[in-house]
């Protein structure tokens, strides 16, 4: 959610850009119109634009990241060549962080009032991300000045700029020096960019820069200039999640309008599909963004990491989105007057610019730690039962879970390829429940921890490396958050306690024949008698039913009107009379699903939760918490560390496309955690999750999908056998990653279904 200072740049993003003829402006800013660019770089200084990352005490305003970005989605939405992220970000961050050098300050106060465009110089070769290896400009020291050799690439602004911070190497190490564009011996070589922005090359021979013009020396040169270099990544990725979004909106509106056949094109499930895999990418940029943005700019690791995070995933949307338009467009995508040209162009453009989406792919992997945890016994605190979790270190929560789990949870169950049976985990549960750990979700009101999204994620994250086993776990995730809402004061105080004690293990009956992703269509009836409902039917696909003692159920209890309509929601006791469980054997060779029938079974009317006939409101809420489920990252990070283990013991990546390919996965499962910790943080403060949670249902299993397939690609030979494989410290099983992943993008609504929803009630496209 955008902060009101950041909502308030947005306004003044669309006010400035919308005045007069944009597309008349960027014609003349294109044709190299230099007082037109003049022009809106001081209107942007006005706005406060150039201001936005200089400290206040240097004249600046003292904001950060959030605010560039919120100006830079705007710019990408517009497709605007001006040099924003370029010149107001990168010279800007830059600035910002060498205000109090005397050589900086009067440059900084022209930068602010939009009388100095400013670049930055610092590149020596193609596909050079860091600054630390660069091999472009030298230095030497003559008489009290710095001569300067070299070149430098990939330079814009360039025409137009007053000058530049230039990177350069000697024998005293780096330094940032100011050049003006005037400065004798240097040669512009400028080349027009497929945008249309000029970019080029600076060369050096023997220009000679005042020690009055060095604007900081040594490390911090380097430190200044790095972190500069990723907030405008951070900032360029928003310029690209614009991009993808306006390009995505404007396809959209054509799908509806445009008619082939005698139907609009967008109510094509094919078209439909592909709209809203594009929308799952800027969604997943827009995600990834949100939390770059945040990231401390102290914390320069992370910084970096999450600044080639975003940027691979918003490089990706930009470019798929922009590629798809053209082709949802037709011929008229591909002509120069259609809409679609400037964002594909700039979207291409600024997809290259300062690292392309494969070389942050890279980086990021060699940033990310190591996935070996710390030893358990680092941690020397208690288990509280209770805590403000929120004020505990991320750190210390990960110590005291690992730590825990080393000393309760039972050895050999640990990496179990498959779901563990209530008779093998019930005494892991039962010792969560005792500690006060068995609901990390639920408010503290309710026996739950309450913990924030970050400690949520920590604790799927550490479950997932120990190995710990999931245990049918129906009741804690999905009938409890019901119960809060939904039920009356007594089945929260009769149910609630039972599930998080075990007493009560619940399973789900929503699936059956002929009614799996069209859930509207069941018909298990439940006739209303008496005190009692009388129940008649099947349920199918129930998972570990047969280790049940409730079920939590929709029934039939009116068949006139739509069939949305006359549904209800009910819990059933599955020792009655009349219940049967039968055990179904998946392709993985186990039981883990159920068909139940129900031949006059009766329920107490005090079983039902909500109104009657109203339950399909409550089936929806309750899809939505089982598909928040399904987009757990917990299964891709099980099978991800599953192939780390492998690819390592063997050697593959060592060798650069499977390092690439592994990266990828890396990226993937990452924008899934902070997609998930979204939603989840929705949960927590109480709000109903919205239909758009489809998306990370769709995501989340198609990922955990890819990785398993890595990991097969990783077997080679091995893969054609049953059993588990060696691969570093634990045992490593092939198969089980994968059938889990396909039954996932089964269950809950298949994919395909979580498509459709997107394409008709998200995205509005018509039927």
């Amino acid at each position: 959610m955008d902060s009101e200072t950041q909502q308030a740049f947005k306004d003044s993003a669309r006010d400035l850009i919308g005045r007069g003829d944009p597309a008349r402006r960027r014609a003349a800013s294109l044709a190299g119109d230099g007082a037109t660019q003049r022009e809106v770089w001081r209107e942007m200084a006005q706005a406060g634009w150039t201001a936005i990352l200089i400290p206040e005490h240097a004249g600046g305003l003292g904001l950060g990241v959030p605010e560039a970005v919120a100006i830079a989605e705007e710019a990408g939405a517009a497709a605007l060549p001006e040099p924003f992220v370029a010149s107001a970000v990168l010279a800007g961050a830059v600035l910002g962080a060498v205000s109090e050098a005397q050589a900086a300050q009067p440059l900084v106060e022209a930068f602010v009032n939009g009388e100095l465009m400013a670049g930055v110089a610092w590149q020596g070769e193609c596909g050079q991300i860091d600054p630390c290896a660069q091999r472009g400009v030298r230095y030497r020291r003559e008489d009290g000045v710095l001569v300067l050799d070299g070149a430098l690439h990939f330079v814009t602004p360039l025409a137009g700029a007053d000058g530049w911070i230039v990177l350069a190497t000697g024998a005293e190490g780096a330094a940032l020096v100011w050049l003006s564009a005037l400065a004798p011996k240097l040669e512009l070589v400028c080349s027009s960019g497929v945008d249309g922005v000029s970019f080029g090359s600076l060369h050096l021979r023997g220009c000679e820069v005042a020690q009055a013009q060095v604007l900081i020396e040594g490390a911090e040169a380097l430190d200044a200039l790095s972190c500069a270099l990723d907030i405008a990544r951070i900032a360029q990725s928003a310029e690209l999640l614009g991009i993808a979004r306006a390009a995505l909106a404007t396809t959209i509106d054509y799908a509806g309008t445009r008619v082939q056949f005698g139907h609009a094109i967008g109510s094509f499930q094919a078209l439909q599909h592909r709209l809203a895999d594009g929308y799952i990418q800027t969604e997943l940029a827009a995600a990834a963004l949100h939390e770059a943005a945040a990231t401390p700019l102290q914390a320069r690791r992370d910084l970096a990491a999450a600044a080639s995070r975003v940027k691979a995933r918003a490089a990706h949307a930009a470019l798929l989105v922009t590629r798809l338009a053209v082709q949802l467009h037709g011929a008229i995508g591909y002509t120069e007057e259609g809409p679609i040209g400037p964002w594909l162009k700039r979207a291409l453009a600024q997809a290259a610019w300062l690292g392309n989406a494969r070389a942050h792919r890279a980086r990021y992997a060699a940033l990310l730690p190591g996935e070996a945890a710390q030893a358990a016994d680092a941690y020397r605190g208690g288990f509280p039962r209770d805590a403000d979790w929120e004020a505990m270190s991320e750190a210390q929560f990960r110590q005291m879970v690992r730590a825990f789990f080393a000393e309760h949870y039972p050895e050999a169950l640990r990496h179990s390829p498959r779901r563990l049976h209530w008779h093998e985990i019930a005494p892991w549960y039962r010792t969560l429940h005792e500690q006060g750990w068995i609901a990390p979700a639920w408010p503290k009101a309710f026996g739950g921890m309450a913990l924030p999204p970050d400690k949520l994620i920590a604790w799927i994250e550490e479950q997932e490396f120990y190995g710990v086993g999931r245990p049918p776990d129906q009741g804690l995730v999905m009938l409890g958050p019901i119960l809060f809402r939904f039920g009356t004061d007594a089945q929260r105080a009769r149910y609630l306690p039972k599930i998080l004690s075990g007493e009560h293990v619940w399973a789900q009956g929503y699936s059956e024949p002929n009614a799996g992703s069209d859930l509207a269509s069941l018909r298990t009836q439940a006739k209303l008698a008496d005190g009692e409902f009388v129940v008649n039917g099947q349920k199918t696909w129930s998972t570990l039913a047969q280790d049940a003692t409730h079920m939590f159920m929709l029934v039939r209890t009116d068949n006139t009107g739509r069939k949305q309509e006359g549904i209800s929601f009910l819990l059933v006791d599955l020792k009655s009379p009349g219940v049967t469980v039968r055990p179904i054997r998946t392709i993985a060779g186990d039981e883990e699903f159920c068909e139940v029938f129900f031949d006059d079974v009766r329920v107490p009317a005090e079983n039902l939760v909500g109104e009657l006939h109203r339950g399909w409101d409550i089936a929806k809420q309750l899809l939505g918490f089982e598909r928040l489920f399904s987009g757990s990252p917990k299964h891709s990070k099980h099978a991800l560390s599953q192939l780390r283990e492998l690819a390592e013991s063997r050697g593959l990546l060592a060798d650069r496309a499977w390092a690439d390919a592994f990266a990828s996965a890396q990226l993937d499962v990452a924008d899934l955690v902070c997609a998930y910790a979204g939603f989840a943080d929705r949960v927590k403060r109480g709000e109903t999750l919205p239909v758009e949670v489809s998306w990370l249902k769709i995501w989340a299993t198609e990922t955990h999908e890819r990785v398993a397939m890595l990991l097969n690609e990783a077997a080679a030979e091995s893969a054609m056998g049953e059993a588990a494989v060696a691969g570093g410290a634990q045992p490593v099983h092939i198969h089980p990653p994968l059938f889990n992943a396909m039954a996932a993008k089964i269950f809950s609504g298949s994919n395909e279904i979580q498509r459709n929803i997107l394409a008709r009630q998200v995205l509005r496209l018509p039927v």
